[in-house]
């Protein structure tokens, strides 16, 4: 579902140098995996995130999503495109202004779906996350983990294949955190949606992940193998040291 090759991405520091956030890297992401992207704060994972919607365009590489090189589009066929890759952020970034329902519609609205068609599929949103009773509700009448629901459904309102979580559960606490990850894998197993999470904490990644990649300095140094239980005694190393941080 999504081929990252060579990709890289660096930034400029304040005192006119370069700083690379993420080296050249080669990764490939099954179709309706959920996939986790692990490692310490600065490692890189966020940045190696955006860059998949492009968020973030790489200095050098390609990016592939389903058969569509996305690095080779501007404008409108890479807004087109960014329709089917959906994003939950860290903070919610709910407007404040719009109720839960509004909130949903907006990408909708912008993609020029009918009023008639977006009122159905809103309707649709709110039920997969079961947040049919807060349709009418505003952001600041809402807990943090339904906030986060309501950012889950805007990310699927307009059916997208691939659905990226930047440090969805960050902000949260555990138990609210597991009522997320629930909601992620609920959607991934019924719908087929591939899933790419970011997180620090591998109790995430143990919850849903099928698959992680452990990241370094800006480099991918592990693929871990989750559901298989394949995790060598370096991967075990680190994370040993990311449950102790």
């Amino acid at each position: 579902m999504i081929h990252l090759n060579q990709v890289e991405k660096r930034f400029q520091r304040p005192d006119g140098g370069w700083f690379t956030a993420v080296k050249p890297t080669t990764l490939s992401i099954r179709e309706a995996e959920i996939f986790g992207l692990i490692g310490f704060s600065g490692a890189g994972k966020s940045t190696l995130l955006r860059l998949i919607n492009l968020l973030e365009r790489p200095d050098s590489g390609s990016v592939l999503v389903g058969d569509r090189e996305l690095t080779g589009l501007s404008g409108r066929a890479l807004r087109e495109a960014r329709q089917n890759i959906g994003m939950v952020f860290q903070q919610f970034n709910l407007m404040a202004n719009r109720t839960v329902a509004d909130n949903i519609a907006f990408p909708l609205e912008v993609a020029g779906w009918s009023k008639a068609d977006i009122k159905s599929r809103v309707a649709e949103c709110l039920d997969i996350v079961h947040l049919s009773d807060r349709a009418a509700h505003y952001p600041a009448q809402l807990s943090g983990g339904q906030k986060q629901r309501v950012g889950i459904a805007r990310a699927m309102a307009s059916r997208p294949k691939v659905i990226l979580a930047d440090e969805p559960t960050s902000a949260l606490d555990p138990r609210t955190t597991q009522s997320i990850l629930d909601c992620l894998s609920e959607i991934n197993q019924r719908f087929g949606v591939t899933v790419v999470i970011v997180t620090h904490e591998m109790g995430v990644i143990r919850s849903i992940c099928h698959r992680a990649a452990l990241l370094d300095s800006g480099s991918v140094v592990e693929i871990m193998d989750i559901a298989g239980g394949e995790v060598d005694a370096r991967s075990e190393l680190a994370i040993s040291l990311l449950e102790a941080a």
